[in-house]
């Protein structure tokens, strides 16, 4: 994993200056540890995320998370059994959504490194690798355990409190 996550933000050409500062950040990161994939790293560690459109790309699934009580795009923690970031974020994708037949898009369209408490108890930072995914046409989610609500939103009409996801949502429309 952690050889993929490094050649994934090497070979990744961000559209923006604060994006590359951010791939920049998260590269030195990478060289400094070899846990830097792993939820143990208690420095912080890389997440996978994936903003799930509909088959129109008009509507954006979000989960009303738990534990942050905010609707967010889905993904977690990199699992050992995850040999790459594209292959954890689409695992979140369908373990959260309930979908079947999600496509993933080749490379990340943003990143967002965040300080959280996660399943440690200890405060952390979350270096956030998010992709695309595509729903099926008709695709129905099925909420999980790990949400407390999920539903699909207009992408140009997310819920109250979700401001910080408009750079998100810009990046994953204009990925095509």
């Amino acid at each position: 994993m952690h050889s993929d996550a490094l050649a994934t933000l090497t070979s990744w050409a961000p559209s923006s200056t604060s994006q590359e500062a951010l791939r920049q950040a998260f590269l030195g990161f990478l060289a400094s540890r070899d846990d830097t994939c792993r939820r143990s790293c208690e420095a912080g560690h890389l997440t996978a995320s994936a903003v799930v459109l509909d088959s129109t790309g008009t509507r954006v699934l979000l989960t009303l998370h738990p534990r942050v009580g905010r609707w967010l795009q889905l993904g977690g923690h990199c699992e050992p059994s995850d040999a790459s970031l594209s292959g954890a974020a689409l695992r979140e994708a369908t373990e959260e959504s309930g979908m079947t037949g999600l496509r993933i898009g080749a490379e990340p369209v943003h990143l967002d490194a965040h300080p959280v408490t996660c399943s440690l108890g200890l405060p952390t930072r979350h270096f956030d690798v998010r992709y695309v995914v595509r729903a099926p046409a008709g695709a129905e989610p099925v909420r999980s355990e790990e949400s407390d609500d999920l539903r699909w939103w207009p992408v140009d009409a997310l819920p109250a409190d979700s401001a910080d996801l408009g750079e998100l949502m810009r990046a994953a429309v204009s990925s095509g």
